[in-house]
């Protein structure tokens, strides 16, 4: 084979080693019944707020004041799902299909057998990165998808009052809930490094999601804690929820941005220990 054939057949695989990665990642029943789970959250939650505001003497207005703002507008339940989901249940499926990467491939046996067609193993992992990615996004759109859904089905819909007060047509505000969902899914990106690393130090699947999860929650507990303020700008989990600032008019970026740049060290410093640690490691299976 020529050189040329060589590079078109290497630009021919790439395409079809992503689409078959995507296809692993989502046709895995796991990963189906996961996102079944998050499409299921905001029905939950819109109908607790539903059924608490036809309380005798309830009016909604002893609660939150978000529970206020989707009473009046079912496009808020979107907001509110996310927030509620984003502490938790989000990096919790993402640890699940990014620790499972690289170790469910090695505990299957089939890692050493990708390696062979030849991928090299940088392609690997930016590829297993890419599926990872893929299916954030397609969990952040699942709980938005649905609360929309929800949110229209059980409260009024119409123009957007946004936090800063002003008010746009319902069509931009659906833009702005799509801006939310790839900040959010920009956000998990971190938590896929992390989990890519640790996948790549075991082959065991299941201590690699718990690893991942636990990390993460350890960053959430430190970011509570008041006496260690210092770190907080620097903790992967500090700027995801301000996503709240793309709901204002004008939108708000500092903190969107500072969020964006810590997660992008986090992608960086992680991305390139998992690199570090995959090529240089020797597969056994």
């Amino acid at each position: 084979m020529s050189s040329s054939d060589s590079a078109t057949a290497g630009r021919s695989w790439r395409p079809r080693f992503l689409a078959s990665e995507l296809r692993l990642v989502f046709t895995r029943r796991r990963n189906l019944a996961m996102l079944a789970v998050l499409a299921g959250a905001p029905l939950l939650l819109g109908l607790a707020i539903r059924l608490s505001t036809r309380r005798p003497g309830n009016g909604g207005g002893g609660g939150p004041a978000f529970i206020g703002q989707i009473t009046s507008n079912g496009l808020f339940l979107a907001f509110t799902s996310l927030v509620v989901t984003l502490p938790l249940f989000l990096p919790l499926v993402v640890s699940v299909v990014s620790g499972e990467a690289v170790a469910g491939e090695a505990s299957s046996g089939t890692l050493r057998s990708l390696l062979v067609v030849p991928v090299g193993r940088t392609r690997l992992l930016v590829v297993k990165f890419a599926g990872i990615i893929a299916y954030a996004f397609a969990a952040t759109l699942v709980v938005g998808i649905s609360a929309i859904v929800v949110g229209f089905a059980l409260f009024p819909t119409g123009p957007v009052t946004l936090l800063s007060g002003d008010t746009i047509p319902l069509s931009a505000a659906l833009v702005r809930v799509l801006f939310v969902a790839l900040y959010v899914a920009a956000m998990l990106a971190g938590v896929a490094a992390i989990g890519l690393f640790v996948s790549t130090l075991t082959e065991v699947p299941l201590a690699a999601m718990a690893t991942t999860a636990i990390l993460v929650v350890i960053i959430e507990i430190l970011g509570a804690i008041p006496q260690i303020s210092q770190i907080h700008p620097y903790l992967l989990t500090t700027g995801w929820l301000s996503f709240g600032d793309l709901v204002r008019d004008p939108i708000a970026y500092n903190n969107i941005v500072q969020g964006l740049l810590v997660t992008g060290a986090y992608v960086v410093v992680f991305g390139s220990m998992a690199w570090a640690r995959f090529t240089t490691r020797d597969i056994t299976s």
